[in-house]
């Protein structure tokens, strides 16, 4: 009987799980799932919670009785090191490092013949002094209790506003030169924008948008072209229009360099060092892989061959190509699997991309202020997906299996920023995307098809509101949620 290894408990991870604990059903084939928290969080939602819209209860659900649903093995637990070559007489296995109360450092091991890396972000806020919430000086909504700092922080800030009268400048964004994850942050500047407004206290905000972006609407994707009734716009005066119907002032090129208590220092593309004072700050670190060792048989370093230097899994993209100019929807990966470890895959943000889809840039002094390319949410789930029916497919049907394929140069992504959650309240920007990678020889004048959008109103806020339970529902592993997209 063969088992499955699959490593984080993410949009990526939970899918894999979920699909092939459905295909293994009743076949005696093992799927263990190790992941070092006790609770899955639909992180999209943590937009909602970091304003205090939501509840932070609404948007997590514990791990462990679900996995007994499915009859995935679950072990609360950080994985460590990978084996991928065993011990030289059994087979590979994974070392992790218990972190469930009681149990908290002790060590397992748990033997695999597929292994998924699903293991996410680490969220690297020592990249920049002083950014982040546990010891520095600005917020996050990375995770359900950083949103909901956040949201206290917000309330404290907006009924003092209220109160007294006072001005108060709150800053949104990205908190380094190559953050990613664009969008999160352009939807909770919008429902800072909402809460504020609702509050009546707008007029005495100063509302900054902090972004590594170039220029607004890039979205770390180099920016859209939105087709409407046969005209074109694009995305940065798509977005510009937004931000001055709702006075939201825009700082583009930004590279932060620290952040002290009531300001952030940050430089701009033409190296220039500039100060930002501010009340509240929520700016979003970036991403590097999970700390993983991989050793091969006899202890042999195997880290430089299995992963980049971010940490993050080298996959079966092209590598190397370091001139924008040479860049191919090629170069990225198809099938998400180790090129050196035929039985090893990595999906989500596990996976290092080739390079980045935006245009970086590198200023004067040498700083590097170039969007990371974004893979959570929906094209996370479609990565998981697909590799779990290829070990499926391998495992059931080994004669006639063939590797699944789920390139970002041929996949489709939404992006719904929405305000409030309420059906009667809100709005929503809603942004529809095809291919996430432009594809400029298949389609020569925009990048993408047709299908890429882009509305405002009320109608994509109804939509946000019920994928929120959609998804819920279907994590958790309920009545038909196989039916349900990823």
């Amino acid at each position: 009987m063969a088992t499955t290894v699959i490593l984080g408990a993410g949009v990526s991870g939970h899918a894999a799980a979920q699909h092939l604990s459905r295909k293994l059903k009743r076949t005696g084939h093992q799927v263990v799932m190790i992941s070092p928290n006790s609770e899955w969080n639909w992180i999209p939602s943590n937009i909602w919670v970091g304003t205090g819209a939501m509840p932070g209860r609404k948007v997590v659900f514990d791990l462990a009785p679900v996995y007994r649903k499915m009859k995935v093995t679950f072990h609360q637990g950080r994985a460590t090191q990978i084996h991928p070559e065993g011990d030289g007489t059994g087979r590979p296995f994974v070392i992790f490092e218990r972190t469930d109360p009681g149990h908290e450092g002790e060590l397992g091991q748990v033997e695999y013949d597929y292994l998924i890396n699903a293991t996410g972000p680490q969220l690297t806020f020592d990249k920049t002094p002083g950014l982040g919430p546990d010891g520095g000086h600005s917020l996050s909504v990375c995770t359900r209790e950083h949103a909901e700092e956040a949201a206290g922080a917000l309330r404290t800030l907006i009924e003092e506003m209220r109160v007294t009268g006072r001005r108060a400048t709150l800053v949104v964004g990205m908190g380094h030169g190559q953050c990613t994850c664009e969008g999160a942050a352009f939807e909770y500047v919008y429902n800072v924008d909402h809460e504020l407004r609702k509050a009546g206290v707008r007029s005495q905000a100063q509302l900054v948008y902090l972004t590594n972006e170039a220029e607004l609407g890039d979205f770390g994707v180099g920016g859209m072209t939105f087709s409407e009734r046969g005209f074109l716009t694009d995305s940065r005066m798509w977005t510009e229009s937004l931000f001055r119907e709702r006075q939201v002032e825009a700082i583009v090129g930004a590279g932060v360099q620290r952040v002290e208590p009531g300001r952030v220092v940050y430089e701009s593309l033409d190296g220039t060092m500039h100060e930002l004072e501010f009340d509240f700050a929520m700016l979003l670190p970036p991403f590097t892989g999970v700390p993983l060792q991989a050793i091969g048989a006899g202890g042999r370093d195997l880290n430089d061959e299995l992963f980049a230097p971010n940490g993050m899994m080298k996959v079966d993209a092209r590598y190397g190509v370091t001139d924008p100019g040479q860049w191919s929807p090629q170069d990225w990966p198809e099938t998400y699997q180790s090129p050196s470890y035929d039985n090893i895959w990595a999906v989500g943000i596990a996976f290092a991309p080739p390079h980045a889809i935006s245009t970086g840039h590198v200023t004067p002094n040498g700083t590097v202020i170039a969007p990371a390319p974004p893979r959570t949410g929906m094209p996370s789930g479609v990565m998981g997906r697909e590799v779990a029916l290829t070990i499926a497919d391998r495992i059931l049907h080994p004669e006639k299996a063939v590797e699944r394929h789920a390139s970002m140069a041929r996949m489709g992504a939404a992006c719904v920023a929405s305000t409030g959650v309420g059906l009667k309240g809100g709005s929503a920007a809603s942004m529809l995307m095809h291919p996430i990678v432009p594809d400029f020889s298949t389609y020569p004048e925009t990048g993408r098809s047709p299908a890429t959008t882009g509305e405002i109103g009320l109608a994509g806020h109804w939509v946000k509101l019920l994928l929120h339970y959609l998804f819920l529902w279907k994590a958790r592993h309920r009545p038909f949620w196989y039916l349900i997209p990823e």
